[in-house]
């Protein structure tokens, strides 16, 4: 999918969202009713993938020709009010599960998100749900990994490499949304060498990809500053938050890399959360020339 093309000339788009098929809040009607009434143009679905692995977040296979279905029944009722597409937010959980592989290759959708949301144990034997909120977050390092958390940002950056190598998806979701987690457990780590190094080699591997990039705002209004929460990204971090960090969207802008600017939004009222935001900040950012037609 080319989105340069479908984007070109308009921000009322968002794509990335979740309904009844996974663990969104509403339906696919309601969301699509939302977001023709705040006058979007572009709405892309992207109901958590089937996984190998149990999990209540993921849709099931048996869902996805109901899911498609009812894309296909949205797209006839609003017809020449807003445009729908199929996608699907797909976990990597190794190189037997993934964008990658046939299943989600031949699947009709229109576009996919590569995401990583799971981290094996140490045995291997297990993949944990280490996305979420922060509490949840801490729970499970307890529970899972004896809290070795530079274990698990490594990992997570390591199953993003991998992820991005194998290939298969359009976008890469919140590529840095461990060190949003990992900070409400430990402050500082991300400004740590070791942290940002293995940030920026994910950088390197995207520019050098040209892969398509969402800023994902989904917690921004959740950790704005309750007095200005409309201030574009000059809050201490971890408030205000989007993914990836400011420091790694102006490497990735500069560099030319296309950015969609995504809301993650679970329900109506959030199709917009913290978008506004965070185009003020992207248009802040200098632009490499040589670019000019790069998403933003």
């Amino acid at each position: 999918m080319d989105f340069k093309k479908v984007l070109c000339g308009s921000r009322r788009y968002n794509f990335h969202t979740h309904t009844q098929f996974c663990d969104g809040h509403a339906t696919m009607e309601q969301m699509a009713a939302a977001a023709v009434e705040q006058g979007f143009t572009h709405i892309g679905f992207t109901p958590h993938s089937p996984l190998a692995i149990e999990s209540p977040c993921n849709m099931s296979k048996s869902d996805v020709p109901l899911y498609l279905a009812e894309l296909r029944r949205l797209e006839r009722l609003y017809v020449n009010r807003c445009r729908f597409y199929a996608g699907m937010e797909i976990d990597y959980l190794s190189d037997a599960w993934g964008p990658h592989i046939t299943y989600f290759r031949e699947l009709p959708l229109d576009f996919r998100i590569g995401s990583v949301h799971f981290i094996p144990t140490k045995d291997g034997r297990t993949a944990i749900d280490m996305d979420g909120r922060p509490e949840r977050f801490a729970q499970r390092l307890r529970e899972y990994f004896d809290n070795d958390l530079r274990y698990v940002v490594n990992t997570f950056f390591s199953q993003t490499r991998r992820m991005i190598l194998a290939g298969g998806f359009d976008i890469i979701g919140h590529l840095d949304k461990i060190g949003h987690n990992a900070s409400a457990v430990q402050p500082g780590i991300e400004n740590e060498h070791w942290y940002r190094r293995r940030a920026d080699e994910i950088v390197d591997l995207v520019i050098s990809r040209g892969i398509t990039v969402e800023i994902n705002t989904k917690a921004y209004e959740q950790t704005a500053p309750a007095d200005d929460p409309g201030h574009p990204f000059g809050a201490p971090e971890g408030e205000g938050r989007i993914f990836p960090s400011r420091r790694l969207i102006s490497r990735l802008k500069a560099a030319g890399v296309p950015i969609i600017v995504n809301s993650d939004a679970h329900s109506p009222e959030r199709l917009q959360s913290g978008r506004d935001a965070a185009f003020m900040m992207l248009d802040a950012l200098p632009a490499r020339i040589s670019a000019p037609d790069a998403v933003e």
